[in-house]
């Protein structure tokens, strides 16, 4: 590589990040990391209407969450004026000419097209107006939306990093529009614009966009710029093999977070390698994902999204989980507990409840009271260790004749209220003697 590596993500901040925005946002950030690079993150907001400062903060939000910095930062709302100035070279050049069918007449010259076993290409037919032609139009109310001319007939080629050599023929695509009737800018032209201006030197993103990458390229010569590396990875599906729905493609980021309460790393964990070949393992941090990053690893096959890995990968993470990595979220839960508990939560709200077990109040479970007022006056002397569990069982299996599920279950379910949890050798030292007589009374405490 000639340059240093410059990448950047580019949502538009009319929405909360979902899963395939952060998938494209890792493939980027991880690539760049790799190689030492700077990632770029640029907000698209050139749509007023709909881009909200709300949203721009929750993404930066969302990111800053997954641990994804960026090095730099970037609005298009700022940057109009520049784009202006490529929009008079472009038509300077003779390669953005203005058009104006409506939408009902475009859609008919298709319609013709495909009657007539043609692609539905546009037919140039705004390079043969006049100016007199356009003087009329213009005078019945119509106003011009503007297309890029592209070179023909020519094919635009590249080795793609993932999908390898991809070839265009630019004759099977109609001339872009780049500017709307309103004036409003489409995607290709700020974008292709900053790409030039910051540097950009690899645009990774979905298979679907790898048609326009061959406009673009076209776009990127024309103002007289460096056409990028690119990278198109495969979409996600459902687990199935269906197409994302609302539902599982578009849950935001921020509700993983926020309503599910799963962990940063089980979303990078399963994001990052979905549609590789590299095994999906839960990491505890982003740098073994950095380091293993492999463009030949991955797949031109569709990559299957399915919620439940998130949820597998979130229990695993925490049960590899030390103390000190989460002590400063959790509430008044010290790290004999945690090192005890964290085995048995699926997330981290979860050890609230394990809590309630050593410190109270908590409902017993009696199913059979005098069998736990027995058990009650085995109770051990304090203090208790990791030998006290046993010792009482043992005196209680004795005294009652109780063994195996009808002497643990019972003395479980009054001490911590559950049927099933943490090794009760362990977890009965943590709470106190008090507390334990008192639930085998029946008494909540």
């Amino acid at each position: 590589m000639t340059k240093p590596v410059k990448v950047r993500f580019a949502p538009s901040p009319t929405g909360l990040l979902h899963v395939g925005n952060v998938r494209t946002a890792l493939v980027n950030w991880l690539f760049c990391r790799k190689y030492d690079g700077i990632f770029l993150l640029r907000l698209d907001d050139t749509d007023a209407a709909r881009s909200t400062e709300d949203f721009a903060e929750a993404i930066e939000r969302d990111l800053a969450w997954l641990g994804l910095n960026w090095d730099e930062k970037a609005r298009q709302s700022d940057r109009f004026d520049r784009y202006n100035e490529a929009v008079e070279t472009l038509k300077a050049d003779g390669r953005l000419y203005p058009c104006y069918e409506t939408g009902q007449e475009l859609d008919l010259k298709r319609k013709v097209q495909l009657g007539q076993g043609k692609p539905p290409v546009y037919d140039r037919a705004g390079l043969n107006l006049s100016d007199g032609d356009i003087t009329a139009l213009e005078a019945t109310g119509r106003k011009a939306h503007w297309r890029f001319k592209l070179e023909l007939p020519a094919r635009v080629e590249w080795d793609d990093l993932v999908k390898g050599p991809l070839s265009f023929d630019m004759a099977a695509l109609s001339d872009p529009i780049l500017i709307r009737e309103d004036g409003s800018f489409l995607y290709s032209l700020p974008s292709v614009v900053d790409d030039i201006d910051f540097g950009i030197t690899h645009i990774m993103r979905g298979e679907d966009h790898a048609t326009n990458s061959a406009v673009q390229a076209q776009l990127f010569e024309a103002l007289g710029g460096d056409v990028p590396f690119f990278a198109h990875f495969s979409l996600l599906t459902g687990a199935g093999g269906e197409g994302l729905s609302k539902r599982l493609g578009t849950a935001s980021i921020q509700s993983y977070r926020e309503e599910m309460g799963l962990e940063a790393m089980s979303i990078n964990s399963l994001l990052s390698r979905l549609g590789s070949s590299q095994s999906i393992e839960p990491m505890l941090s982003l740098e073994p994902l950095i380091e293993g990053f492999d463009f030949s690893k991955y797949s031109r096959s569709t990559a299957k999204f399915d919620p439940k890995d998130l949820e597998i990968l979130n229990a695993k993470i925490l049960h590899n989980t030390d103390y000190a990595a989460v002590s400063d979220r959790l509430d008044n839960v010290d790290e004999a507990l945690w090192n005890i508990c964290r085995n048995n939560i699926n997330k981290l709200s979860d050890i609230n409840e394990l809590n309630l077990i050593v410190k109270g109040p908590l409902q017993p479970v009696i199913t059979d009271q005098e069998f736990a007022n027995k058990a009650a006056d085995l109770l051990p002397a304090a203090p208790w260790d990791d030998g006290t569990w046993k010792a009482w069982t043992t005196a209680v299996k004795e005294a009652t004749g109780a063994k195996g599920k009808a002497l643990f279950m019972p003395l479980r379910q009054a001490v911590t209220g559950m049927d099933h949890g943490p090794e009760m050798g362990a977890l009965l030292p943590l709470i106190d003697p008090d507390i334990v007589k008192a639930r085998l009374q029946g008494n909540a405490a």
